[in-house]
Parts: structure tokens; C-alpha cells; sequence
């Protein structure tokens, strides 16, 4: 079974659409495959479970949808922490906290304090959130740490990136039907399992991620190596 599953959540505006109801409403019921997905990973022992929720290009989206979400994301954490430190699952959040309200960043780091000595799933957020901004945080971290006196290896520049403290993920789920990675964990999915369905975020349930789980299974994974070798 794969240790790491990192999700791009995508079809909660269409979600909504086809249904003749608010953006909005797509986001809140998204909440839900969201929890089923915590629960499926617990039930598993997957050890790690990363999910996109606001990429840096996000911004672009109308204002009203944009600040929606910000609320949305804050009032999850303040009623979903208990849930999760009862759960004993560890809380993490990866992306750029420069745009976030004080306020926000304070409910973030206190979550993440709270939850560090959780031995349960570790389950990180990627908000405003970029492969590339990682890459190049990484970059500037080491280099900073460093004063450019030491090579930059693959090693130390891992060592870096906002995901350090994870294997990196054996399999990407994408919901809603595109088949791009959408500047997610870039680096990380060098040799990571792509697995794409139509089905609409809201409506991700049970089922539908023990589909995921079953094609995963199925797939052979060489790292470069041919079938005999393995």
C-alpha cells in the first residue's frame, strides 16, 4: 500500500454549477470527502496524506470566491482541531504564509504545536502552495544558512523544500477529470503513481479512493529498472 497520498481536490465549482448553486457550496460539501479521506487513510495505516487546497495562481480567482476560502480554511481548523488531536493525527500546513492574516498564521502555528507529537497520519495542507515557489524557497533557505560557500546537492536541497519531513508520495490523485500536476509537489513526484478520474470532488467518497488504491495496486513500479530486475 502506498505510505504517502498527496490529492489534487478539484470539481467543487462545477460540483456546484451543475447543480445550479453558489461556487461556494461546492467548497463547503468538498469539506466532507475531505474528513472521508482522513478516515479511509486512519482505517489503512497510510502513514502520510498531503492535499492541495490553494495554489499560488488561486489568487486569480474572483475576490468574493478567494476570501471564502481563507474563512473556510480558518473555520475548519478552529472545528476541526479537536477532532484531530483526538484522532492522533500530526497537522501541517506547506505554502507561502506572506499573503495570510496574522490571525490565520497564529491559528496555523498553534494547530501545528499542538499536533507535532501525534503519531497518527500526518496530514499537511498545501495552501497557497507552488512547486516552483518550493523550489526556489529551498534555494534561497540553503543558501542562506550556507552563504553560498557549499555545493547545492539533491540531498541538502531536499532538506529544504516544505515537505521534508515526508517521504515523498507514491501516489497523486486527481479529481474532477484534468490530467496536470497544476505546480503541485513538483520535485516530489519524480517517480510518483498519476492516478486521474472524472469523478468531482464532493462527490470523492469511500468507494471512489479504494478505486484509487486498487489501480495503484495494480501498477508495477521500476524506478528506472526494467521488470526483470525487480
Amino acid at each position: 500500500k502506498p505510505q504517502h497520498i498527496a490529492i489534487i481536490m478539484d470539481g467543487n465549482g462545477r460540483w456546484a454549477k451543475k447543480r445550479f448553486m453558489p461556487r461556494i457550496s461546492g467548497h463547503r460539501k468538498g469539506l466532507e470527502s475531505v474528513r472521508a479521506v482522513i478516515t479511509q487513510c486512519q482505517k489503512l495505516n497510510i502513514p502520510f496524506l498531503t492535499l492541495f487546497a490553494f495554489s499560488t495562481e488561486n489568487w486569480l480567482r474572483p475576490t468574493q470566491e478567494v476570501n471564502f476560502l481563507m474563512t473556510l480554511f480558518q473555520d475548519s481548523l478552529k472545528k476541526e482541531s479537536s477532532s484531530l488531536i483526538k484522532n492522533n493525527i500530526r497537522f501541517k500546513v506547506i505554502g507561502d504564509y506572506k499573503p495570510f492574516s496574522k490571525k490565520l498564521i497564529n491559528k496555523i502555528k498553534e494547530l501545528e504545536s499542538h499536533t507535532e507529537k501525534n503519531t497518527g497520519l500526518t496530514l499537511t495542507i498545501a495552501i497557497n502552495y507552488g512547486g516552483r515557489w518550493d523550489i526556489l524557497n529551498a534555494v534561497n533557505e540553503f543558501q542562506k544558512k550556507n552563504h553560498s560557500k557549499k555545493l547545492l546537492t539533491q540531498k541538502n536541497l531536499t532538506q529544504n523544500l516544505s515537505l521534508n519531513f515526508a517521504p515523498d508520495p507514491d501516489l497523486l490523485i486527481r479529481t474532477g477529470g484534468e490530467k496536470r500536476i497544476s505546480n503541485f509537489l513538483i520535485w516530489q513526484f519524480s517517480y510518483t503513481e498519476f492516478y486521474f478520474t472524472e469523478t468531482l470532488w464532493p462527490d470523492f467518497n469511500e468507494k471512489a479512493f479504494m478505486s484509487a488504491l486498487i489501480e495503484f495496486q495494480k501498477r508495477e513500479r521500476r524506478y528506472g529498472k526494467t521488470s526483470e530486475q525487480l
